[in-house]
C-alpha cells in the first residue's frame, strides 16, 4: 500500500498527538566546536590569539543570533538523547591550561554569558608561569562558565611515542594517559570526566577504543568540520582558531551553524 505526501504527514500528526513523548530526531543539526589555545597578548606562537581578537568573535557571533551552548549539550544531541539544540548553536572549547584564560579570558566571558570546556592536561597545572594553578583552576570551575574535560595526562605525541615503544610498552603508556588524566581531574574538580580532546588532534581506531575502555564517551579532534551525529562518537571535529584568521574567516566557520530548519549566516560589517 502507498501513502500520498499529505497521508504520511496526517499520520505523523495522529502519533505525536497519541504518544506526545516521541520525539522525532533532527539528524541534520551541525555545530561548530570551537578550539582556542593561549590568549597572552605579548606570547607570541601559532595558536595563540589576542584578547581583543577573541572579543571581536563574540560579539559577531552574538550581533548575528548565534546561541553559544554547554559542550555537554552538544554532546547529548549528537548521543541522541536530545532531540534538538537551538538555531544557530556553537560550542567553545579552550585546551591545555593557560593562565591566560584565567587573566584575560573570564571578563569577555561575563560580558557576553558565555560557557566553555577547558580540556586540560594535568601534567601542566601549576607546572610554570604560564599555566593555571589547580586554585585557579578551581575558580574557574566555580564560575558555572567552565566545565572541565580531559587532554591527557601530558600531552603526548600518540604517532612519536608508538614509534619508540614496543606494542606492550606503548599500551600500558596509552592507557596511563587516558586513565591518570581522568583520575587526576576527578579528584581535584570533583566532578565525573567524560570527554576528551585528542592532543595535536592525533587519533586512530585504536586509540578511540583505548578512549571508550577508560570511560569516556566522546573524543574530540581538530578536523575542522563541524560535529554532527555522522561521525563517529570518540572523533567528532572541531575547528582550531587562532588569531591569522580574518573576521571574515571566522565569520566561514561559524556559518556552518544548520539546524533542520535554517541555515546560519554572519555579518562582519
Amino acid at each position: 500500500m502507498q501513502f500520498s505526501s499529505k497521508s504520511f504527514y496526517s499520520l505523523l500528526l495522529i502519533i505525536s498527538i497519541l504518544f506526545p513523548c516521541l520525539s522525532f530526531a533532527d539528524d541534520s543539526i551541525s555545530i561548530p566546536i570551537l578550539c582556542y589555545h593561549n590568549f597572552n597578548p605579548t606570547k607570541k606562537g601559532s595558536m595563540n590569539m589576542t584578547p581583543e581578537k577573541f572579543e571581536a568573535e563574540m560579539k559577531i557571533m552574538k550581533d548575528n543570533g548565534f546561541t553559544i551552548i554547554p559542550l555537554k549539550e552538544a554532546v547529548a544531541y549528537l548521543q541522541g538523547k536530545r532531540a534538538s539544540l537551538p538555531p544557530k548553536s556553537v560550542v567553545l572549547s579552550f585546551d591545555d591550561g593557560w593562565k591566560s584564560v584565567y587573566t584575560y579570558i573570564v571578563p569577555i566571558m561575563k560580558k557576553y554569558d558565555l560557557t566553555a570546556t577547558l580540556f586540560i592536561y594535568p601534567q601542566t597545572i601549576s607546572g610554570g608561569k604560564n599555566a593555571l594553578t589547580w586554585q585557579e583552576l578551581k575558580e574557574l570551575q566555580q564560575t558555572g562558565m567552565f566545565d572541565i574535560q580531559s587532554h591527557t595526562y601530558d600531552h603526548p605525541n600518540f604517532k612519536q611515542m608508538k614509534k619508540r615503544m614496543s606494542a606492550e610498552k606503548y599500551a600500558q603508556y596509552v592507557k596511563m594517559q587516558m586513565e591518570k588524566s581522568k583520575n587526576i581531574l576527578e579528584e581535584k574538580t570533583g566532578t565525573k570526566i567524560t570527554l576528551l580532546a585528542w592532543p595535536f588532534g592525533i587519533y586512530d581506531d585504536y586509540l578511540e577504543q583505548q578512549a571508550a575502555n577508560a570511560g569516556y564517551e566522546m573524543a574530540f579532534t581538530i578536523d575542522a568540520r563541524t560535529a554532527n551525529r555522522s561521525f563517529k562518537p570518540m572523533a567528532q571535529p572541531r575547528f582550531m582558531v587562532i588569531d591569522g584568521y580574518t573576521l571574515q574567516g571566522f565569520a566561514s566557520i561559524v556559518n556552518q551553524a544548520k539546524s533542520k530548519s535554517r541555515v546560519a549566516s554572519v555579518e562582519t560589517h
